[in-house]
């Protein structure tokens, strides 16, 4: 074999490789939102996206559970990203608007009233879990409905009791999604309001954003983004963001690896993170 025939092989499986990165890239960030009718058909034929969890217990994280290195992240970037922050600040108050769903809630909950609410002030979320204690810090000045929306969701407990049922390790998506009751990445609150981006939103290390299934169908589910989320474009609405220890608990559950659903990279982690109960502070 010629030198020349040589490297234009080499050239070419660099390619195929590329290419198969940024299609699995593109996969990931497709299957970030949640689209209800199509996970629901797929669980029916016992193919699932996601696997459906239990309830409750004191499950301790599995110290030595592990998966081969194919569902574990290459490596997850230590540096945590700048807090989101608007290039014009919105309005003193904006107003608000959830609808009622086609689909019932996968925990009966009450939306939030309609009306004004103020764009400003941040609040502080615990989400006692089954890996630690982790803190968010909710910024109204971001997304003044989401923020009124989660903190809704807290007081009523809607997340006391549930799995977070999504990990996502590979390249361009490194996330944990949690908010789904059910369990099975499908399930919402009964209701969705508006998006709260603009185009300038950027994700990192420590972000906390809404997952949804297409503009405007924002409910539940969120994820926080324990590492590279340079796949992900503005269509998710950043509400807030989580401290560094509490990132550093999700890196050990990361490091453990997925048990894949969605391809090597994504589905359900190993150590199970279950969210025991969720407190605003007063």
């Amino acid at each position: 074999m010629s030198k020349k025939t040589h490297q234009q092989q080499l050239a070419a499986r660099k390619a195929k490789r590329q290419a198969e990165r940024e299609s699995e890239r593109r996969r990931q960030r497709r299957n970030l939102g949640i689209t209800v009718t199509a996970v629901a058909a797929v669980v029916v034929v016992l193919v699932g996206v996601f696997v459906v969890f239990g309830v409750g217990g004191d499950d301790k994280p599995a110290a030595l559970a592990s998966a081969p290195a194919e569902n574990k992240p290459a490596s997850i970037p230590t540096a945590m990203a700048a807090a989101p922050k608007r290039a014009t600040p919105l309005a003193s108050e904006v107003n608000c608007t959830y609808k009622k769903s086609a689909e019932p809630a996968a925990k009966k909950v009450d939306p939030p009233a309609d009306g004004k609410t103020k764009a400003s002030g941040t609040s502080k979320v615990s989400l006692n879990t089954s890996i630690g204690d982790l803190q968010l810090t909710l910024d109204s000045a971001l997304a003044p409905c989401t923020v009124k929306n989660f903190l809704s969701l807290v007081g009523q407990k809607y997340f006391d009791n549930t799995k977070c049922h999504r990990l996502t390790v590979g390249e361009g998506l490194q996330v944990l999604q949690c908010g789904d009751p059910s369990g099975t990445g499908s399930g919402g609150p009964g209701y969705s309001f508006a998006d709260e981006v603009y185009p300038t939103l950027k994700y990192g290390r420590g972000i906390l954003a809404m997952a949804n299934s297409g503009a405007n169908t924002n409910g539940s589910q969120f994820f926080i983004v324990y590492g590279d989320a340079s796949g992900l474009t503005p269509q998710y609405t950043a509400f807030g963001t989580i401290d560094e220890p509490s990132v550093k608990l999700i890196d050990k559950v990361a490091e453990a690896g997925v048990t894949p659903q969605n391809g090597p990279q994504d589905g359900s982690p190993i150590i199970p993170v279950d969210i025991k109960s969720a407190t605003a502070a007063a």
